[in-house]
């Protein structure tokens, strides 16, 4: 028999019994389509960390100021007023720093025309936007000159001038900050959520000398909230963060006994370790959809078995007229294979079908890639020949003398 008569000869039998072939794809339906949903929903997940991390920039550190004491009781890293713009800019110099920048932020409310919206501010120096990765969209980041001159100067997010403007242009209009005017020179590109589920978008840049002196002012004139700071690569994070820490404490005057007045935090290893929690995440999600194509592999071996039973004396009659033991092998691992194979292919189409419905209803992102796909139309091939082989070979073992006396 040669192999398209053999497959001829398997799909005869399956269709011999629709409903039972039916019921027996429908474990490998469900199975490869659940490998399918479980795996966009994983990837998705990946996809979104991954956006977020490369959102906050690439190779970053925040240098936090002093914790203050009040009544005993110490209030926690950023509550002290001890680092300042000074810092920022001896960081910046460091060999293994490419860009650092001081940052004060503060909520205020900012207003144009009938239109006012309340969102977080940060004073920062012009390189903030090489520290965070961030480019301007349209007009241009504030330059060294309006920081020395404290000039009302502002960079917007673009939910900030969605909710300010509209579809209206916001660059070289003029928007008022607790009262003050304050020009729009820059629109920010989009950024997205941060890790913390926070809108990105949902700020606005000034200087951080115009933060100091006539907007957030303070009791302490000339202090920063924190500093961020990047490395000159991944590979000098380490040496990077003890030259910071170095240097501030020479800065601060702190001698070796005493403790650091600001604290060093690698947001590189946050961002990782977030990753990482996705990752393992995905695989989770993966092993659980693949305990159904193992209960529908399980019910295809048990009607396989089934149906060799019930075909033993066709099988007798087969050897009988010439056929070999491998051609009986074949016929009833390729007839599991064709159950596998056609009820995955369904699965598969199912499950995409589900992923996009579970993205739209859900808003969560959803990714399908082929990768997924072919995995899971392997998945579905090799467990048809692990649950197929040993039917088909108890089929191909049996005597033809006792086969053709089975009744």
């Amino acid at each position: 028999m040669n192999l398209l008569s053999i497959i001829a000869e398997a799909w005869s039998a399956m269709g011999q019994n629709k409903l039972r072939t039916g019921l027996t794809m429908l474990g490998m339906i469900i199975g490869v389509g659940a490998v399918v949903v479980m795996l966009g929903i994983g990837q998705g997940a990946r996809t979104t960390i991954n956006e977020s991390i490369k959102s906050m920039g690439s190779n970053l550190f925040i240098v936090l100021s002093g914790a203050s004491t009040s009544g005993g009781l110490r209030m926690g890293s950023g509550s002290a007023p001890t680092l300042t713009a000074d810092d920022g800019e001896a960081l910046a110099k460091l060999d293994s720093v490419n860009a650092s920048s001081p940052v004060l932020p503060g909520t205020v409310q900012l207003s144009y025309g009938p239109n006012n919206w309340s969102t977080l501010t940060y004073a920062v120096s012009p390189n903030y936007l090489v520290v965070r990765d961030w480019a301007v969209e349209s007009g241009q980041n504030f330059t060294d000159t309006e920081v020395r001159g404290a000039t009302r100067v502002v960079l917007l997010g673009k939910t900030v001038a969605k909710n300010l403007f509209g579809e209206e242009d916001p660059v070289g209009k003029t928007i008022r900050i607790k009262g003050s005017p304050y020009q729009v020179i820059g629109l920010l590109t989009n950024r997205g959520q941060s890790l913390d589920g926070r809108d990105q978008d949902d700020s606005a840049l000034i200087p951080i000398t115009t933060g100091q002196r006539k907007l957030f002012g303070g009791q302490f004139p000339g202090t920063v909230r924190y500093i961020l700071v990047q490395a000159k690569s991944a590979q000098v994070m380490p040496e990077a963060e003890q030259e910071i820490t170095q240097m501030l404490r020479i800065r601060h005057r702190l001698s070796e006994e005493q403790e650091n007045d600001f604290t060093v935090r690698n947001l590189a290893a946050v961002a990782q370790t977030a990753a990482t929690s996705a990752q393992a995440m995905s695989f989770m999600l993966g092993a659980i959809a693949s305990i159904s194509l193992l209960v529908g592999g399980i019910g295809i071996m048990n009607i396989m078995l089934v149906s060799v039973t019930e075909r033993t004396r066709e099988i007798g009659i087969r050897m009988a007229v010439g056929a070999r033991r491998r051609d009986i092998l074949l016929q009833f691992l390729l007839e599991a294979l064709m159950i596998c194979l056609v009820g995955g292919t369904i699965g598969i189409g199912i499950g995409v079908g589900a992923a996009w419905l579970t993205s739209d209803m859900s808003g969560m992102t959803v990714e399908i890639t082929f990768g997924a796909i072919g995995m899971s139309f392997l998945f579905s091939f090799a467990v048809g020949v692990f649950f197929g082989y040993y039917p088909a070979r108890r089929a191909a073992s049996l005597r033809p003398v006792e086969a053709l006396r089975y009744e």
